[in-house]
């Protein structure tokens, strides 16, 4: 038996990077999971390599109210139920902060923040109905210490942890646990474009070009490489599961190191 042995879970930007990776571990410990995102082609054809049994795919825009509760439907419909959320799906944009337009800076809080919200507001009663579960929210290290040219990404991450720990006061008497991920740099499409297939989904590792990525980061992370997305997956099934059954409202930094030497003072 896994660690998810009989739960069903929600991942969003579930079609490549993190999200995908979150879906082939959670359905490797047991799990059965809706796969949301708006990359359709890369989403059915996961889905479909996992299984029908174990995995579908549903369009979740998580900035519409209205592609929430259809995939809270879906789910509901395919599987009985929902017992887990993974707010995944994320935009990033570089810009510096007199250089940002109006319209850059809600698109991304519309996507990262908001979508965050609606995703806990619309799968919170049905944690209630089973009974309770795990909520995994997507921050990142720039919540916890900023960088330059991420006004947007910064907010919007920052918003997140600050969610994290509201609900999870709200919602440990009804045996639902919150918790953030603070990804710091990984080899994902977000962060590495060399990794975006032609039909948006993702290119196999030995087809990607991260000579540049992997230089950059080996300089500035004290572990001396970029972050790998089946890592913070690894994180995310540790939050899902009973390993962590006594932990909620905290904010858990994967980085390599890289903030440890950030000075806070």
């Amino acid at each position: 038996m896994g660690k998810l042995a009989d739960r069903v879970v929600l991942i969003t930007g579930a079609a490549r990077g993190q999200g995908e990776q979150e879906a082939r571990l959670f359905v490797a410990e047991g799990a059965r999971v809706i796969l949301g995102d708006v990359l359709d082609g890369p989403g059915e054809a996961l889905a479909k390599e996992l299984g029908e049994d174990r995995a579908r795919y549903v369009h979740l825009d998580v900035s519409q109210e209205a592609d929430w509760t259809a995939a809270v439907a879906a789910a509901k419909a395919a599987y009985g139920r929902i017992d887990g959320l993974v707010n995944n799906a994320g935009i990033l944009r570089f810009n510096e902060l007199v250089g940002t337009p109006l319209a850059e800076f809600q698109q991304v809080v519309q996507v990262n923040q908001v979508g965050a919200f609606l995703g806990m507001r619309a799968v919170t009663p049905e944690l209630v109905a089973a009974g309770g579960g795990t909520i995994v929210n997507t921050a990142s290290y720039t919540a916890l210490t900023g960088m330059a040219f991420l006004t947007s990404y910064a907010a919007t991450k920052a918003a997140i942890v600050g969610m994290t720990r509201v609900a999870a006061m709200e919602l440990a008497g009804k045996g639902i646990r919150v918790n953030a991920m603070c990804p710091g740099a990984i080899d994902t499409p977000m962060t590495n474009p060399d990794r975006v297939a032609a039909d948006g989904g993702p290119k196999a590792a030995d087809e990607t070009g991260s000579a540049a990525l992997d230089e950059f980061y080996g300089k500035v992370v004290p572990m001396g490489r970029i972050g790998r997305p089946e890592e913070v997956a690894r994180l995310a099934l540790f939050l899902s599961c009973e390993d962590s059954s006594y932990i909620t409202g905290q904010p858990f930094v994967i980085d390599g190191g890289w903030m440890a030497g950030v000075s806070v003072f």
